[in-house]
C-alpha cells in the first residue's frame, strides 16, 4: 500500500526522479527571456518558419543594447549627482553617443527635454588681440 502511495502524483513515472526544468534563458547565459522572445517571434508572423538560433540572437542583442543605454545614462546620472536614472538621463546618454545616437534619431523620450546648445552665433564676440590694439588707437586719437 505504501508504495502505491509513493508513485502516485509522479504521472505514471516510476521513481519520481525528475530533471530540474532550465530555462532556454540560463542555456543562452541571458538575462532576457529567450522563450518570451520566441513566441512573439511566432505570433508576429515575420516568417513561415522560425530558426532556434533566432530568438536567442535577438534576446542578446536586445540585452546589449539595454545595458548600454543603462551604463550611459546611469554615468549621466552620476554627473548630475543623482542616485535614480530618469528619463533626462536617458535623454544626454543616447544623444551624446554616436552609434546610439543614429539609431535612435527619430525617436522621442518623453519628457528627455533637448540637449543643451547655444548657436554660436548668439554669443557676445569676443575682443581680439589686434581689434583691441585698434582700439586703444582709435582712443588715442579722439
Amino acid at each position: 500500500m505504501e508504495a502505491a502511495n509513493d508513485v502516485k502524483g509522479t504521472g505514471g513515472r516510476i521513481g519520481g526522479n525528475r530533471k530540474k526544468v532550465v530555462s532556454k534563458s540560463v542555456k543562452a547565459g541571458l538575462q532576457f527571456p529567450v522563450a518570451r522572445i520566441a513566441r512573439f517571434m511566432r505570433r508576429g508572423r515575420y516568417s513561415k518558419r522560425l530558426g532556434t538560433g533566432a530568438p536567442i540572437y535577438l534576446a542578446a542583442v536586445l540585452e546589449y543594447l539595454a545595458a548600454e543605454v543603462l551604463e550611459l545614462a546611469g554615468n549621466a546620472a552620476r554627473d548630475n549627482n543623482k542616485q535614480r536614472i530618469n528619463p533626462r538621463h536617458v535623454l544626454l546618454a543616447v544623444r551624446n553617443d554616436d552609434e546610439l545616437g543614429k539609431l535612435l534619431q527619430e525617436v522621442t523620450i518623453a519628457s528627455g527635454g533637448v540637449l543643451p546648445n547655444i548657436n554660436p552665433v548668439l554669443l557676445p564676440k569676443k575682443p581680439s588681440s589686434s581689434s583691441a590694439a585698434e582700439d586703444v588707437e582709435k582712443a588715442k586719437q579722439h
